[in-house]
C-alpha cells in the first residue's frame, strides 16, 4: 500500500529528526521543548528507531544523556539524511513562498543592536518563516554549528578561519570607551590618557564577550587592568546605566551610534589606543542552504 509506505518513511524521518535534537542538546526534556513534543513522545520515538536499527543510541546514567558508538555513527548519516531531505525539498518548493524554518545564532550585542531592523526586514519579506535565535559566546555558537544545531552563525570577534565554514560577511568594527556627556572624562574635551580613563569604575558586558577579552589581553600585556563594578550580559542594560552617568564603558562602536549621533553618549577620544574586531556570518560548509538561509545572508549583507 503506497499511503502505508509513505506514512511509514515520514515516520522514520521524524525519528531522525527527533534523535538529532537530541543528541545535540544531550537531553529528551530539551529535544521535547524544541520539536514541541511531549518528553513521552520523544522517549517514544527513539525506542521506535532503536528498535529499527536494532542497536541502543543512548546511554542513559541518570540524567545524563550521551551517544553509545553506534549512536556516534548513525549521527553522522542522519546528518547527511537531514540535509539531503532539505535539498529535495528546497527543489520542488515553490520559490516565491518561503515557510521553512531558521535557527540564527549570535551573540547578545549584536541580538540587541542590528538584529531588530535585520528580523523586521526580514518577517516582512517572509513572514511565515519561523525563526529561533541562540546567543552564547562565539566558540558556542560555533561548535554548535558544527553540530548541525545552528543554520547560521553571526559573531564579532577576530578575524576567524576555518576550512569546515563558509564565510558571507567580514565587516570592520572599532570598539570604543563611551560615557556620558555630563561624566568628567566626557567634560575634558580632549584626548585622553588610557590611565585616566582606567581609574573610573566601568560597566561591563560578562568575560565571554570577544571585544572586552582582548582589552583585558591587551591591558595584561602592559600590566594593566580594568575594574568593573557591574557585570552584566546585556548591552541595552549598559548603555540605560551610561545614560544615567553611571560609570563609563567599552562597547562596540555600532551598538552606540544612536546615542553617539543624538549626543546622548560620548565616544571617549583615549591616545593610541584602538581596537578593531569583525561582524562575520558563518554556515557549515557542509549545510545544505535553504532558500530561508539564502535569503537571510542576501539580507544580512545588504543591511551591513
Amino acid at each position: 500500500n503506497f499511503l502505508m509506505m509513505k506514512e511509514g518513511i515520514l515516520m522514520e524521518f521524524r525519528e531522525i529528526s527527533t534523535f538529532l535534537q537530541v543528541a545535540q542538546h544531550q537531553s529528551f526534556s530539551k529535544a521535547a521543548k524544541q520539536l514541541g513534543y511531549s518528553q513521552a513522545a520523544v522517549t517514544i520515538q527513539i525506542k521506535q528507531l532503536e528498535n529499527e536499527l536494532g542497536v541502543h543510541l543512548f546511554d542513559r546514567i541518570g540524567k545524563q544523556i550521551s551517544l553509545t558508538h553506534q549512536g556516534q555513527v548513525f549521527y553522522q548519516y542522519a546528518v547527511a539524511i537531514q540535509k539531503d531531505l532539505a535539498q529535495a525539498r528546497g527543489a520542488v518548493s515553490d520559490a516565491s513562498t518561503l515557510n521553512g524554518k531558521l535557527c540564527l545564532g549570535t551573540i547578545e550585542s549584536i541580538c540587541a543592536s542590528i538584529f531588530p531592523d535585520l528580523l523586521s526586514e526580514y518577517h516582512r519579506l517572509y513572514p511565515e518563516v519561523t525563526i529561533s535565535i541562540v546567543t552564547d559566546s562565539p566558540d558556542v555558537l560555533l561548535n554548535r554549528m558544527n553540530e548541525n544545531a545552528i543554520d547560521i552563525v553571526y559573531l564579532l570577534d577576530r578575524r576567524i578561519y576555518d576550512s569546515r565554514w563558509c564565510k558571507t560577511l567580514e565587516e570592520p568594527e572599532e570598539n570604543i570607551f563611551v560615557a556620558s556627556p555630563d561624566h568628567e572624562l566626557a567634560r575634558a574635551n580632549r584626548e585622553l590618557e588610557l590611565e585616566e580613563v582606567l581609574r573610573f569604575p566601568f560597566l561591563l558586558t560578562e568575560k565571554d564577550a570577544s571585544y572586552r577579552h582582548m582589552l583585558e589581553q591587551y591591558l595584561a600585556s602592559t600590566d594593566r587592568f580594568i575594574r568593573p563594578f557591574l557585570e552584566i550580559g546585556s548591552t541595552e542594560f549598559i548603555i540605560h546605566m551610561l545614560l544615567k552617568n553611571t560609570g563609563i564603558s567599552f562597547l562596540p562602536e555600532f551598538t552606540i551610534r544612536r546615542e553617539v549621533e543624538q549626543k546622548r553618549l560620548t565616544a571617549l577620544k583615549v591616545r593610541g589606543f584602538q581596537m578593531q574586531t569583525w561582524r562575520q556570518i558563518f554556515y557549515h560548509k557542509d549545510k545544505w542552504v535553504t532558500k530561508e538561509m539564502q535569503e537571510f545572508l542576501r539580507l544580512a549583507r545588504e543591511m551591513s
